[in-house]
């Protein structure tokens, strides 16, 4: 069910609050260009900054929004583990399709710490939860042993694994078994991982380019890596882009050149420098998008 090209959801703004209406007509967008999945209220969905009550919002826009068509995986996770509870209870009752939190970030857990963090919010709901593991951001890393020990509960079903380190997709393979969805956290590592096992990406590139990144998943799915090498590498300068500087300023100021939304971010994000500007059209161009 969790496969393929998953897209990490920008939130669009327009001024300070929520443009409702342009994040409907994204969600479709993403949808008609064969996105496999959504993930509202992520990284990329500027979730540091948006308050608890945009954030239920924004679950049910994409539940509604997608009809079903396609699976929702909300982003609930918190370094506090109470919020953490009530968000991914929340979306369970919106309807969403699972759920992808984060590792505890600022708090530094230990491995038990992580593990007791996950298990309180998989013993309060009954929806799929991945594990999102990202010490580039939360400082802390799950080990794999930590990761196999959460798979043996009811509602642990994978991981979204952005630790760039190719060598932790056999690790967790070995461990878990063929079983456990392993999604890339990382576009720039699609290729290899999923030749490793892995079974698709959670993305940020899909926000701007969701027919190229979906082919390219059905491509890998399928065990066609020589078709998906060759678009891989044109994507690669996308990939690359999308980081020029913090996410998700490239994605929005990509977006907003491509008519579907404002360039607007959140405080203490600003947005992208007019060098930035010119290397994201550039690629854009490139790839025919704008």
């Amino acid at each position: 069910m969790f496969k393929g090209s998953i897209t990490a959801l920008v939130t669009p703004f327009k001024g300070n609050k929520l443009d409702e209406n342009a994040y409907e007509k994204f969600i479709d967008f993403q949808i008609s260009n064969g996105t496999n999945g959504i993930v509202p209220c992520g990284t990329t969905g500027e979730s540091p900054t948006i308050s608890h009550d945009e954030h239920r919002r924004l679950i049910e826009i994409a539940v509604k929004s997608s009809g079903g068509k396609i699976p929702v995986i909300a982003g609930t996770g918190s370094n506090s583990t109470d919020e953490a509870v009530e968000m991914t209870k929340f979306a369970e009752q919106a309807k969403a399709d699972a759920a992808l939190i984060v590792t505890p970030y600022y708090n530094k857990p230990t491995q038990e710490g992580l593990y007791q963090h996950y298990k309180k919010i998989n013993d309060s709901c009954g929806i799929p939860i991945i594990i999102y593991n990202i010490p580039g951001r939360s400082v802390v890393d799950m080990s794999v042993d930590t990761m196999a020990r959460l798979y043996e509960l009811k509602n642990i079903v994978g991981v979204k694994d952005a630790t760039g380190d190719l060598d932790r997709v056999t690790q967790q393979k070995n461990k878990m078994g063929n079983e456990f969805i392993m999604l890339s956290g990382n576009d720039e590592n699609t290729l290899e991982f999923n030749k490793l096992g892995g079974v698709g990406c959670i993305s940020v590139s899909a926000n701007v380019a969701p027919k190229m990144c979906s082919d390219f998943h059905k491509l890998c799915n399928a065990g066609n890596f020589d078709d998906a090498k060759t678009l891989f590498e044109k994507l690669l300068p996308m990939h690359d882009v999308m980081f020029v500087e913090s996410n998700p300023v490239p994605a929005k100021y990509s977006l907003s050149l491509m008519g579907m939304m404002s360039e607007d971010v959140r405080l203490p994000l600003v947005t992208a420098e007019n060098s930035s500007k010119e290397k994201i059209k550039a690629v854009l161009k490139k790839l025919d998008l704008i």
